[in-house]
């Protein structure tokens, strides 16, 4: 794996050389980097056995570099930050001390949003994002943000909505969709977008 050959670098060649990683298994999302003009984990990403000439890796495109393949994650976990994403509730729950119940069907529609690692390969390859990264939230905190809007034990839906309503935070989005052909889980941040798009012209939550 490319994370293989970096580890190899650092210890052998130069021990200078920067870059984040940690379960080595494409769980935590920590070894995000651009690969041959692809953002990917270094840890999944194999090198090929009839590479032909080097392999070119830099830093996740259109972010603050720190040193080397690091890039400042500041912005992007204010974003994720901004969006509240933790479960808010105006009533006690039903049984003081007991976690809040909901349904089979209620918690399968949390699926494909709850296995986001915030590895900021979806907003890295958003063209939207490059233009305006400290205006557009970007769609790894906008998936988030659907994640509790969907969420039924949730009682902040309507102001969630309203909170994202915003002519930079959730429209500048123009459906490219390089979000979900990014992600290395699967998940499609576009489609959750445009879902939160069609809540906001739902006259119940407005």
């Amino acid at each position: 794996m490319v994370l293989d050959a970096l580890i190899q670098i650092k210890n052998e060649v130069d021990p200078s050389l920067t870059f984040r990683r940690s379960c080595r298994e494409g769980i935590c999302g920590s070894c995000a980097m651009n690969i041959d003009g692809d953002n990917g984990l270094a840890c999944l990403t194999k090198i090929k056995k009839d590479q032909a000439g080097p392999m070119m890796i830099t830093p996740l495109p259109h972010m603050f570099v720190m040193k080397d393949l690091v890039v400042d994650m500041t912005n992007f976990y204010a974003q994720y930050k901004s969006v509240e994403p933790w479960l808010k509730r105006k009533d006690s729950p039903p049984v003081p001390g007991k976690k809040i119940p909901h349904s089979k069907k209620d918690r399968a529609k949390l699926d494909d949003m709850y296995e986001c690692f915030l590895c900021a390969y979806c907003s890295t390859s958003c063209p939207s994002y490059w233009w305006y990264p400290e205006l557009y939230l970007g769609p790894a905190a906008l998936l988030h943000a659907h994640r509790w809007i969907t969420d039924s034990r949730d009682q902040y839906t309507k102001e969630r909505l309203e909170a994202v309503c915003n002519e930079f935070k959730l429209y500048r989005c123009h459906t490219i969709l390089n979000c979900t052909a990014a992600c290395p889980k699967g998940l499609n941040p576009g489609k959750e977008i445009m879902s939160i798009k069609s809540l906001q012209l739902q006259k119940p939550f407005m």
